[in-house]
């Protein structure tokens, strides 16, 4: 089991959690934990991930248990380990240590869940195996939380209303994260003059984040080709006029995560054209940054993006027309598709299998234009929210080489232009924000964004 370092101001902030939950609902709720799947024969399983809403309440992330709450009492079920697994796991604490760690008023072996399961909501969890476990035990169907109805929904919208801001101890996880995060990306910048491929400098900031006992929170973006969103491989070589477009976040062992984005010259040194996107993006960022108070739509602050971005690439000669209209027709989006950001807590896009109950205010819906379809965050921001801004700029082949696309847009875009950008095909720049009562706090600050700053990180280490 993990350690925390400070278990009182753990179990407080468990204890308050739980009662304000009590405070919006009058049903029992069970939540599970999950279980360890099995990678490629039985024995050899993927790493354990507790469900973030168990691990909300229960603090720790225990395997194969469940937690009861009723009134802001807590009940935990687990079984204690075999005694033959000490043999393979060492000696493992017995539930009733646990039990008292997170201020649980009794514990109970798992077979004992059932007769405790009347009349109780929940929250299916992702592994399909103990969903079926949920739902037989609560003896109804379960469908995924966007999609369900009475005592499972009021839980739902109970729980997004405490997890949308984040108490005490839940900020120092996430200082920690962010923390870890700005030395693993110091550490990628410091690798990349003699790294090969990206697999080394992916090496070098996964390590930084190991070494603290965390885990990465989602799987490493580290490539040349920033053009690919969400790119997993890691075998390209690391070329001199290339960019290197590193999205790593670091995750603490209570489940608490980070997530930041740098891109950086492999060189050392920005060309032109490189430089002149990087610094219409950090405008951006900086932009939005500074627009983050108590009471913003966040929606207003990815339009904020847009224009910038739509005003920069006017300035550069890739767009051509009036901002507002060029925005209004997302024209602005062929480069910058995605949202601004998102929430970010227990999960790195918080309660997103929650789908966009969380994310959207109520009687809030996802819009069906280009520009704005893939914002994961339309709330107004309330003082405690944590919430990453990432805007970037891409030139993705299957959008800018659409036939139709190079129609619906060819009085707007000079093509021409846009080929002597050709050595950019991706960068974003990404940082994690407090909403706080003065207006803002950047969990990342120590993380530099400003092109020479980057620069230095890198050749100082050529």
């Amino acid at each position: 089991m993990q350690n925390f370092n400070n278990y009182d101001l753990l179990t407080t902030a468990l204890r308050q959690r739980r009662q304000k939950l009590a405070n919006l609902i009058d049903f029992p709720v069970i939540l599970w934990s999950g279980r360890s799947i099995s990678r490629n024969y039985p024995a050899l399983k993927f790493p354990f991930r507790a469900s973030s809403h168990f691990l909300y309440f229960a603090g720790l992330p225990l395997e194969n248990a469940a937690i009861r709450l009723e009134f802001g009492r807590l009940e935990l079920f687990m079984d204690d380990a075999l005694p033959s697994s000490t043999l393979w796991h060492g000696e493992m604490p017995k539930r009733a240590e646990i039990a008292t760690l997170i201020g649980a008023a009794a514990d109970f072996p798992m077979a004992e869940l059932k007769s405790r399961s009347t009349d109780a909501a929940t929250i299916p969890v992702q592994d399909s195996l103990i969903q079926l476990q949920q739902s037989q035990m609560l003896d109804r169907p379960l469908t995924p939380s966007q999609s369900s109805a009475g005592i499972d929904l009021e839980l739902t919208k109970a729980i997004i209303s405490l997890r949308l801001t984040q108490d005490a101890a839940s900020l120092a996880e996430l200082r920690a994260a962010a923390a870890v995060t700005v030395a693993a990306h110091k550490a990628g910048m410091a690798a990349t003059p003699t790294a090969q491929i990206e697999a080394g400098v992916r090496a070098a900031m996964e390590s930084a984040i190991i070494s603290q006992n965390m885990t990465t929170a989602y799987p490493s973006i580290v490539t040349v080709h920033g053009e690919v969103l969400h790119s997993e491989h890691y075998h390209n070589s690391l070329q001199t006029g290339d960019l290197l477009l590193a999205d790593v976040g670091a995750e603490t062992a209570m489940g608490w995560a980070a997530d930041v984005t740098r891109t950086w010259p492999v060189s050392g040194k920005f060309s032109p054209t490189q430089r002149a996107i990087y610094d219409l993006v950090l405008a951006a960022h900086d932009a939005c940054i500074d627009k983050i108070s108590p009471g913003v739509e966040y929606q207003d602050i990815h339009l904020l993006a847009a224009k910038t971005m739509a005003a920069g690439l006017v300035d550069l000669g890739i767009l051509q027309g009036d901002v507002e209209d060029l925005v209004a027709r997302d024209a602005h989006a062929l480069f910058f598709v995605h949202g601004i950001g998102h929430l970010i807590g227990l999960d790195v896009h918080d309660m997103e299998d929650l789908g966009d109950l969380a994310g959207y205010e109520t009687g809030r819906v996802r819009s069906s234009r280009f520009g704005l379809g893939f914002l994961r965050l339309n709330r107004v921001l309330q003082e405690g929210m944590l919430v990453s801004i990432e805007p970037g700029f891409y030139q993705v082949p299957a959008i800018l080489h659409n036939a139709e696309t190079r129609i619906k847009y060819k009085d707007c875009v000079k093509w021409d232009e846009l080929e002597k950008f050709a050595d950019v095909r991706g960068i974003r720049i990404e940082d994690d924000i407090l909403v706080t009562d003065r207006g803002r706090e950047v969990l990342t600050a120590k993380l530099p964004a400003e092109a020479l700053e980057i620069e230095n990180l890198v050749t100082v280490n050529a």
